[in-house]
């Protein structure tokens, strides 16, 4: 197992996390069902799947052999800080949450889990791809 290209990783989780924050706080300006954070939630939990696939592919296209679920962590680390300094003061905390409300919610956690196995998945599938190539070969 090669270390986490920590630029590479940041970049991949940045954009992950720009996808998942526009999906998210525009679900609040299109009401479906009657609880707006839940359909936030939803939402966000749809949006992540490709999210996650598109950042672990620019992670991974340059060449890297990451752990996929050690760069899933770091990937989510990435987005605990981005959540701390951007999401709740400016898209939590004027609607009346906080951060214990944001961060102890079973939704943030379940999310963590999605996002972190979709990127071990994606490495998963790459290698098993790259293995079957090797093998033609």
């Amino acid at each position: 197992m090669k270390s986490i290209n920590k630029k590479s990783a940041v970049i991949s989780a940045i954009i992950v996390w720009s996808f998942g924050i526009i999906a998210f706080v525009a679900s609040y300006f299109y009401p479906v069902i009657s609880d707006p954070d839940l359909q936030a939630n939803w939402v966000l939990s749809f949006t992540l799947i490709p999210a996650a696939l598109i950042g672990a592919h620019i992670y991974y296209r340059k060449g890297h052999h990451t752990n996929g679920f050690l760069l899933g962590i770091f990937m989510f680390s990435v987005t605990i800080i981005l959540d701390a300094v951007i999401t709740v003061p400016f898209f939590i905390m004027p609607y009346g949450g906080n951060y214990a409300s944001f961060f102890l919610d079973l939704s943030f956690w379940l999310i963590a889990i999605e996002y972190i196995s979709v990127v071990a998945a994606y490495w998963q599938i790459e290698k098993a791809i790259e293995k079957t190539q090797v093998n033609k070969s």
